[in-house]
């Protein structure tokens, strides 16, 4: 059985390889991964079997800082280093500052990522 990641000569349409500028977010998805490992809380090699570990679902619907977070959430509660509940207290914080400022705005389906 093939791996979530291991779409090697499976039928899933160009790659698309345009140059494409970062989001605010993606960039400290990008810096808060960067400093976890430079703290020593998780290698590369960790941080890329957790992706792997999301599973199938989760590689084909969340894009790939989007894996990057989930993954990162995980291993933070797998060490201990946050609870669950003090990442979800967080994650409504957050949504509910974006939401009152008018800022967060999804996507057509965006919405059931989150759900």
């Amino acid at each position: 059985m093939r791996s979530p990641q291991d779409i090697g000569g499976l039928p899933e349409g160009p790659v698309d390889t345009s140059e494409h500028s970062l989001t605010f977010w993606e960039k400290q998805a990008d810096g808060l991964r960067a400093a976890v490992g430079a703290k020593g809380l998780m290698s590369s090699h960790e941080s890329r079997r957790a992706i792997e570990s999301l599973g199938h679902d989760a590689m084909e619907r969340l894009t790939y800082y989007e894996r990057w977070t989930a993954a990162l959430s995980r291993q933070m509660v797998d060490r201990g280093v946050l609870t669950q509940d003090e990442i979800d207290a967080k994650v409504a914080q957050v949504r509910q500052r974006l939401h009152d400022s008018g800022e967060l705005e999804l996507a057509p389906g965006e919405a059931e990522k989150f759900a």
